[in-house]
């Protein structure tokens, strides 16, 4: 999820999707090509996604998928908008502005969980479709009880999809994983562990050993929302 601006719009993810005025009927519904394009992702990763794997997923040639997306970038789109599911409806989260933000940040969470390829295709500016432009409008509305700015509720907004952007990436820091190796070779925990002379202060930190897995982004989630709480106490746009 990101919070810059398209680049210009596109009536495949904003509008009702219309019949070929030409040709073939087509077969499949745009879900259905998002759908195969997500599952691709799932398996082979961002490194896998390529417009002639997903044809093959649905039964049609490269050539034939041009006929649901133009290109790779109107893919993406698609599935990342189906990727991110639902946002939540106004009035769904429910407690205080801190307890809103907290169960929104688990079901970020959640979400990037289950398509860790999500945080690094959505970087940047590009195409949002609803569904990712609805999750943005949820957050927002939850730091609306503060008082911030409106361009300060937007940059709340975007340090909450950045700390957990960086949360996700975090595993993979550096050049090699720090905790696991697909390929079940050295990781940096590995290599830190056997230097600890010249690492210490590292090599005690994982020598703890891994928080849960739910407690990842909590440390830090607590932290900015306790530095907003502070900002906005001092006042409306105040430096």
């Amino acid at each position: 999820m990101s919070t810059g601006a398209a680049p210009g719009g596109s009536r495949l993810l904003w509008d009702v999707e219309q019949p070929a005025a030409r040709g073939p009927r087509r077969a499949l519904s745009r879900d259905e090509v998002a759908a195969a394009a997500v599952a691709v992702a799932d398996r082979d990763g961002l490194e896998g996604l390529s417009m002639q794997r997903v044809a093959a997923e649905v039964g049609l040639t490269k050539m034939g998928l041009y006929r649901y997306v133009a290109s790779k970038e109107e893919l993406e789109a698609v599935m990342v908008d189906a990727a991110v599911e639902e946002p939540p409806a106004p009035g769904e989260l429910a407690g205080t502005w801190r307890e809103q933000a907290e169960e929104f940040a688990r079901r970020v969470d959640r979400v990037w969980t289950r398509h860790p390829w999500v945080p690094r295709v959505t970087i940047g500016e590009r195409l949002m479709g609803p569904r990712e432009v609805g999750w943005v409008e949820a957050a927002v509305r939850v730091f609306e009880p503060l008082a911030l700015t409106p361009h300060e509720r937007m940059d709340a907004v975007s340090m909450l999809f950045g700390h957990l952007r960086v949360v996700h990436a975090a595993a993979s820091a550096g050049t090699r994983p720090w905790t696991a190796d697909p390929e079940g070779g050295t990781t940096m925990r590995d290599l830190v562990t056997a230097h600890t002379d010249r690492f210490p202060a590292l090599a005690a930190v994982m020598a703890a050993g891994r928080p849960p897995e739910d407690a990842r982004y909590v440390f830090g989630l607590r932290c900015l929302l306790d530095g907003l709480e502070v900002a906005a106490g001092r006042g409306s746009g105040a430096a």
